[in-house]
């Protein structure tokens, strides 16, 4: 008679520890498939916001009109905004301090958008270390569940007295189901790893980029202004 080798039927028929294995597999692939498509919105709109503020902060629009809207969109605003609001807030309140030093108003300025930049990156990697532990441990786990199927299989078959291809076969199928699922698990997660771990350098090249633009301008402000800085704007020089 012909046996039932369907993918079902072999999870079934299955030992208790390679069904276990299994369902932490399909519980890991659900779960990362879940998280890249949130990387996928979240980056999506960090993408979206940073080129809209951009294209607001090189329109010509003044530094204080920008950094009103930057504060009052603070929520809802991009990477790039927040990072633009942090090192404005900092340079404005050492102006309020009367401290005149051009270089300590700009170092202070730096340090804001630095320390803002890393907790943007920080947001920005939220996921990547789950999908890069799928990755690289489902193809090991579903390993550990072939070997273990492998093994209750042949010790099954040791109080036959004739072993042939037919009786090996099913529990040789059932256990490299769970390898089957461990690469089903790891390949989309090693993938969706490298693509988002890309693009966030892209994104965190474009920040740097921002942040040594801005502080350009301050700089070029504080050796032409002795006025206050928000007369300042960033196509004005």
């Amino acid at each position: 008679m012909s046996q039932d080798f369907s993918i079902l039927h072999l999870v079934v028929n299955a030992s208790f520890i390679v069904q276990f294995v299994m369902l932490l597999l399909l519980v890991g692939s659900i779960a990362s498939w879940a998280a890249i498509f949130r990387k996928l919105r979240a980056l999506k709109s960090i993408k979206l916001q940073n080129d809209d503020f951009e294209r607001d902060f090189w329109s010509g629009t003044s530094l204080n009109d920008l950094y009103a809207s930057a504060a009052q969109n603070a929520k809802r605003g991009g990477p790039m905004e927040r990072i633009f609001a942090s090192g404005m807030r900092e340079y404005q309140k050492l102006r309020e301090r009367r401290i005149g030093d051009p270089g300590t108003l700009l170092d202070g300025a730096r340090r804001a958008m630095r320390a803002s930049f890393q907790r943007e990156l920080d947001a920005a990697e939220v996921n990547l270390s789950f999908l890069a532990s799928v990755g690289s441990v489902s193809p090991y786990v579903g390993l550990f569940g072939t070997v273990w199927g492998i093994m209750h299989a042949f010790t099954g078959l040791a109080s036959l007295q004739q072993v042939t291809l037919a009786t090996v076969a099913p529990g040789i199928a059932e256990a490299l189901v769970a390898t089957a699922l461990g690469l089903f698990a790891a390949i989309p997660a090693v993938v969706a790893y490298n693509r988002f771990a890309r693009d966030i350098d892209r994104i965190a090249i474009k920040l740097e980029t921002f942040i040594e633009e801005f502080s350009n301008i301050l700089q070029r402000n504080l050796g032409v202004h002795a006025a206050p800085a928000g007369t300042a704007t960033p196509t004005g020089y």
